[in-house]
């Protein structure tokens, strides 16, 4: 593992600072490698913020028009937009041959954001975790030379539960934007109160809910690991996410299942530790 240098790149600096596990996990990455991670990394990080940084849909939906418009150009060999991160993740779409159709789809989900109406099933919610990370996985793998089925099937189970798992540690913060992201059948069916939820109480009745989501976390990184003989060790930086949803939902567990307990929004302090021992051993 290469150690992380002062002089990182804008992407680079975007991602340590907005989204550190997946940092650390390019820091397993090959050098030559690396800023492709960054830059697909910053942009997913550009779309993932749009709802946050706009105040109506209509609005949202031009920002990603603006993502749509400079992977067009992109691919027909056009001037790309000046952006700080458009340039760069041209540059990785060029070098390292990345699908446009996944740079599309990832695009096109976050359209689900502008959205208010709360996911109406696990399936739905299953679904969402799908489209919104399983594409970045397979264009990660693919900036890694990794192309092969069952690398990419892999990618998409331990995506989906990467996914969950964000979506359980984040439901403080969609609470406090009155935004509910737990299935609204599993809600009902427990009893739990969106009212609850609004005023970040902890409820007894939304642990059973967050307990399903974690099984259906789990459940999808054991179908990835079940991959794990027929997947590359090139794939490994890509996969890695796969260790640390594990550590999150183990503090979920030990949490009681409570969303709104401290510890679940904390970063492991171990997660360095626990990544480098998985690159050791080839594990994900």
């Amino acid at each position: 593992m290469a150690k992380a240098t002062p002089d990182l790149s804008y992407s680079g600096q975007e991602v340590r600072k907005y989204d550190n596990d997946r940092f650390l996990t390019c820091l397993f990455a090959p050098a030559e490698r690396r800023e492709s991670l960054f830059a697909l990394y910053a942009f997913n990080l550009e779309i993932a913020k749009t709802r946050e940084v706009v105040t109506e849909p209509v609005l949202g939906q031009m920002r990603l028009q603006f993502w749509r418009d400079g992977i067009e150009k992109v691919y027909a060999g056009a001037a790309v937009p000046k952006h700080a991160v458009m340039e760069p993740l041209a540059a990785a779409v060029k070098e390292q041959g990345l699908s446009r159709a996944l740079l599309d789809r990832l695009i096109d989900a976050r359209e689900a954001d502008l959205e208010d109406a709360p996911p109406a099933s696990l399936d739905c919610l299953v679904n969402y975790a799908d489209v919104t990370s399983t594409p970045l996985l397979q264009l990660a793998l693919e900036s890694l030379g990794v192309r092969e089925a069952p690398a990419q099937q892999a990618a998409r189970h331990v995506g989906i539960a990467y996914a969950l798992t964000g979506i359980l540690r984040a439901v403080p913060f969609h609470a406090r934007q009155h935004r509910q992201m737990l299935p609204a059948d599993r809600m009902e069916v427990h009893g739990a109160k969106q009212g609850d939820l609004f005023e970040l109480r902890s409820a007894p009745e939304l642990r059973p809910v967050v307990a399903e989501v974690a099984d259906r976390a789990r459940d999808h990184l054991a179908q990835a690991r079940g991959l794990r003989r027929e997947v590359p060790r090139a794939a490994l930086p890509a996969l890695l996410p796969a260790v640390l949803a594990d550590t999150y939902l183990d503090v979920i567990a030990r949490e009681g299942n409570d969303p709104f307990a401290a510890r679940v929004q904390m970063a492991n302090p171990f997660r360095q530790a626990k990544l480098a021992w998985a690159a050791v051993r080839g594990r994900y």
